[in-house]
């Protein structure tokens, strides 16, 4: 099945292409309100393609994070959700026979805005190709990988003559990059329904150009908002100025506190729980074709690197913890002048965390720091927005042997593990929720530039990964298949 289903995809590969630039024009942002309808377009793309190809139960399943109970008029009680979200697609096909494995493939199909507009070299919703790559926002992330796996299931239904090596079962969420609140919540009420062996996540990318690559651990993550508060109203800086509280300073001042001059933060008990890597992964992370130069002039762009001393850029990024500012929203930003003292004033502050360091232990201390150390005549708010958990995933099982042959049949080269310094929220879920081991399988690359203006995927990429992928699912399903076999000749 597996050289079948290699011909198809490479026969069809210019389709492939053109479906995801369908999927690419719409502008599925999560975060913004007026993009609702865009969304749900793009969930319902993706359920309608699914059922295509000849997925079963191909559905969009809404959902929320917080609930109610509220007694109606008839005096029954009911559920009711505070807050919808955007829906979930789920769909599977489970019909591989007894003792098949079941493979739960995730990915998103929201994507981050697009702003700032006027750094694009192309509009970011019509996708473009240029020296090989296709450069659209959510190319690499994670449409462009999501829709590997889509093309994947086709290419083996289209060899199997409708039949899969293995059972799977889809889930492809809309909040990915808002936190993933939804999916969570629905991993906790209806586990079953993605329960599975392995799951697949196509969402990380690879080290370097042509070097196959897993991503055997995250970093998990709080976001925040520091919100400070002085005056009732905003007031005039000339008449005022001197004698109340600016919001602005104190929240300068608090975040001033949060980190040294050499990257090292001091909220207490911060470094406390931190797990170091095994002196087998530094010495892997070593011998990786990595040279900090290259990096800071190609891939920052920034006179020179700085953070925690005494670690490389590989364990600042994968296995330290880091604290970040995104915005600082408020105040009078405007053309010309205006002269006030605003009455409050909020940053956007993001830490990233290791093993073994949790989210809610994280809020704590920097919720009680920051009361410590707020300036007088201010009030301080630290709210959580979203959190995740960091993961480190084992090498040693039959899914991981079975994605790193596939990638050197592929790629020609044996297959490297590395850490990503992101968070994947539902990873964690998978371990905790479904007791179920995640290979994080991605082919982006390090200049995709993600989050970013110019958001790229190499299309050379996007063709090997679909081909890793259908060999992937191939060789779990042989797997299983020998040890049902062994297990039968030791009786």
């Amino acid at each position: 099945m597996s050289e079948s289903a290699e011909m198809f995809a490479r026969e069809n590969g210019e389709r492939f292409v053109a479906e995801l630039k369908e999927l690419l024009r719409i502008p599925s942002i999560a975060t913004d309100p007026a993009r609702v309808g865009d969304v749900r377009r793009a969930a319902e793309f993706c359920r309608s393609e699914l059922e295509r190809i000849g997925m079963r139960r191909a559905r969009l399943v809404e959902t929320s994070t917080e609930e109610q109970i509220v007694t109606g008029v008839d005096g029954v009680s009911r559920v009711v959700p505070l807050r919808l979200g955007h829906p979930l697609v789920l769909a599977e096909w489970m019909e591989a026979g007894a003792g098949a494995p079941t493979v739960l493939c995730y990915g998103h199909y929201d994507v981050q805005p697009a702003e700032p507009l006027d750094e694009w070299l192309s509009p970011p919703f019509e996708p473009t190709e240029r020296n090989g790559n296709l450069y659209a926002r959510g190319a690499v992330d994670d449409k462009g990988q999501m829709w590997m796996h889509v093309k994947a299931l086709e290419s083996l239904f289209a060899a199997g003559e409708g039949r899969l090596p293995v059972n799977v079962r889809v889930v492809i969420e809309g909040e990915e990059e808002v936190g993933g609140e939804g999916i969570a919540a629905f991993v906790r009420a209806h586990g079953e329904e993605l329960q599975a062996d392995v799951a697949l996540v196509s969402d990380t990318e690879m080290f370097a150009p042509d070097l196959p690559t897993l991503c055997v651990g995250l970093r998990g993550m709080i976001y925040t908002e520091i919100e400070v508060r002085g005056a009732r109203t905003d007031l005039h800086s000339g008449m005022y100025g001197g004698a109340v509280p600016n919001p602005f300073v104190a929240l300068a001042q608090i975040i001033a506190r949060l980190k040294d001059e050499t990257g090292r933060i001091l909220i207490p008990g911060i470094y406390d729980t931190v797990q170091a890597p095994t002196e087998a992964e530094l010495a892997a992370w070593r011998a990786l074709p990595f040279d900090e130069e290259e990096y800071r002039e190609t891939e920052v762009g920034s006179t020179e690197l700085v953070g925690e001393a005494g670690y490389s850029v590989l364990e600042r990024t994968w296995a330290r913890p880091t604290l970040d500012v995104h915005g600082m929203p408020g105040g009078f930003v405007g053309a010309g002048a205006k002269t006030v003292i605003p009455a409050r004033a909020v940053a956007k502050v993001s830490l990233r965390l290791v093993p073994d360091m949790t989210p809610a232990e994280t809020f704590d201390q920097l919720q009680r720091y920051v009361g410590e150390i707020a300036p007088k005549g201010v009030e301080v708010e630290v709210r959580l927005i979203h959190a995740g958990d960091p993961i480190v995933v084992s090498t040693d099982n039959v899914y991981v042997h079975a994605a790193t042959e596939a990638m050197r049949v592929v790629w020609g080269k044996e297959t490297v593990f590395v850490r990503g310094g992101g968070s994947i929220p539902i990873v964690g879920d998978f371990v905790r929720e479904l007791g179920i081991p995640t290979v994080m399988m991605g082919f982006g690359l390090p200049d995709d530039n993600l989050h970013a203006p110019n958001e790229k995927f190499h299309l050379e990429n996007f063709h090997h990964g679909i081909q890793s992928i259908l060999g992937f699912l191939t060789r779990v399903g042989a797997a299983r298949q020998t040890e049902a076999a062994e297990r039968d000749n030791g009786r």
